[in-house]
């Protein structure tokens, strides 16, 4: 089968490969043929090493498909059956998951370590436990949730990750209050998923911030009130908020200089989300005076902070509805032979997310 494979660390492009094979099917294991993969900007920092992921790997975590086959033990899903991929499964037994924290059981990053490809060549990893940059993933039963037949395989495909995590953000880890103020900086597919999530919260001032001009103008279309450059963001602040910080801030690059800038933003008393994945090596600094005084709280978001099969079930009531807009996130497609050229709309920002139809 075709895959699109990193050899090493560090290499900006794929080699999308037809002699690759889906390995590890077994009891309670089950084999997906991918119809639809989202590009995350995660797929890139995991390419570069700012996320640690052994290679060579089959990037791609942000997928939706169809079962081929179900192993042994497997009772929820058939051959047929209509899944989206996800990456973080809870396993429903460790303190996290008892505690009702799913979004935080190490389940599935266990999975990372094994390898779940071959090739003449050797072992192959999938990133994240997955590897939806393949026309077949075999992923533990628990990895594939099951969709209804009327959400489409690229809609599912944002909801297993971006819009899980943007969403989420806004509705499970700020809780954003009515007429609070927002500022949002990065609108990619997960800004702009939070800028939506704020929307719906009834925030009375969106402020989307992002260097890329395209990117302020779509945000505008999903909720917005306003669009500026990291350049503009003192003046935004100064204009909505009176200086005095916005009531929420959501940081969704991944980076302590921009998370520093969020923090500033962030008015005495409020939130500052974190949403975007950093480096291990990149550290915010704050010193100890402000940090008492300011009483601001400090949240990271991971994968929407929520339980992820809920959010998932949320997310479709509300596309369902026409409260949230999914189709139009995607602005570009592309099929797996092209996969490079999706790689160079994510980093230029010109793609809010690019669907690479498989």
């Amino acid at each position: 089968m075709r895959a699109a494979v990193l050899h090493e660390i560090g290499q900006e492009k794929l080699e999308v490969l037809d002699d690759v094979e889906a390995v590890g099917f077994g009891a309670g294991k089950v084999r997906v043929r991918v119809r639809a993969t989202g590009l995350c900007h995660s797929d890139l920092s995991a390419m570069n090493g700012v996320l640690p992921q052994p290679a060579p790997f089959v990037p791609g975590h942000e997928g939706a498909g169809e079962i081929l086959e179900v192993g042994d033990g497997v009772r929820h899903l058939k051959p047929g059956d209509r899944v989206v991929l996800c990456w973080l499964p809870a396993c429903g037994g460790c303190p996290a998951c008892r505690r009702g924290q799913t979004q935080l059981c190490l389940a599935g990053f266990m999975n990372a370590g094994t390898p779940n490809f071959r090739r003449p060549g050797g072992d192959l990893f999938g990133f994240a436990g997955t590897g939806t940059f393949a026309e077949e993933v075999v992923v533990d039963a628990g990895c594939a949730v099951p969709i209804p037949e009327d959400v489409p395989f690229d809609i599912a495909a944002l909801i297993g990750c971006g819009v899980t995590t943007g969403l989420g953000a806004a509705l499970n880890t700020a809780d954003v209050a009515a007429g609070s103020s927002v500022a949002v900086i990065g609108c990619g597919g997960v800004g702009i998923s939070a800028v939506q999530g704020a929307r719906l919260k009834g925030a009375a001032e969106i402020v989307a911030v992002d260097p890329v001009a395209s990117r302020r103008e779509s945000a505008l279309k999903f909720g917005a009130t306003t669009a500026v450059s990291p350049e503009e963001l003192a003046d935004a602040k100064q204009r909505v908020t009176g200086g005095e910080g916005f009531d929420y801030v959501f940081e969704v690059v991944g980076r302590s200089a921009t998370a520093r800038t969020a923090y500033e933003n962030t008015r005495r008393g409020g939130t500052l989300v974190v949403v975007g994945a950093g480096a291990m090596d990149d550290f915010l600094q704050l010193n100890m005076f402000e940090l008492f005084f300011d009483e601001k709280r400090i949240l990271p978001s991971m994968y929407g902070g929520g339980d992820v099969l809920r959010s998932y079930e949320r997310t479709i009531a509300l596309w369902r509805a026409g409260r949230v807009d999914l189709a139009g996130l995607i602005t570009h497609r592309v099929p797996l032979a092209e996969i490079n050229e999706a790689l160079d709309q994510m980093r230029t920002g010109t793609a809010l997310r690019t669907c690479i139809e498989i």
